[in-house]
């Protein structure tokens, strides 16, 4: 299968350890996401900056649509290709089960044939900020956070504390690190913004930390 990745080199790695060496590579600046015609191509765009250029029918297309829903980033565009939100966040593609978002029950048997191409289990979940892993382990991190602020433990043993006892492959400040502290606030803030609920509220020293 043609894998077209807009993105960064981080990105493309991450897609061939998820997918595998047995697809052609190829990376695509967003401007130009809208030229390759060729039948079966998957794009997985982790900018989802210029998606009015999936205007053509044939593409199949993967937003990174972690700090927005699917129906936003696409509202008011002309789009042709067939869509589906994921989170390209570091290290959320490169995961067992490959959370998307739909606009429609229509593409579900599309979806099971690339994901059958691609090798990977996947799981429809709703359309919503955060879609589901990404708020709980950005949830994670912040309590964290405040946990720190408490002066319960330290970050390091906090990080050993989670691994040993929820079998977690990364502490939260570890996991924190490889997302990116800045993600990890505009996802938890992006949340907090699309639901008004008091559980998302951030902490000062993850904030103070990501806008520094």
């Amino acid at each position: 299968m043609d894998i077209l990745i807009v993105g960064t080199d981080e990105n493309a790695r991450e897609c061939q350890e998820k997918f595998g060496q047995g697809h052609a590579y190829q990376m695509i600046e967003p401007i130009d996401a809208g030229k390759y015609p060729k039948e079966g191509s998957v794009v997985f765009d982790f900018s989802a900056k210029e998606v009015a250029v999936y205007k053509q029918e044939g593409h199949i297309v993967f937003l990174n649509s972690s700090k927005t829903t699917l129906k936003k980033l696409t509202s008011g565009k002309p789009i042709g290709s067939t869509v589906f939100g994921f989170c390209g966040l570091p290290t959320f593609l490169n995961r067992e089960i490959l959370e998307v978002t739909t606009l429609s029950e229509r593409p579900a048997k599309i979806l099971e044939k690339v994901c059958g191409e691609l090798n990977t289990e996947y799981k429809i979940v709703e359309d919503k900020v955060g879609m589901i892993t990404p708020r709980i382990i950005g949830m994670i991190i912040n309590e964290a956070y405040f946990a720190i602020e408490g002066e319960v433990a330290s970050r390091k043993d906090i990080d050993l504390a989670m691994k040993l006892g929820t079998n977690y492959p990364f502490g939260p400040f570890e996991w924190s690190e490889k997302i990116g502290v800045k993600n990890v606030y505009e996802l938890l803030r992006a949340v907090r913004d699309e639901t008004g609920d008091d559980r998302y509220q951030i902490c000062s020293s993850l904030e103070k930390e990501a806008l520094h």
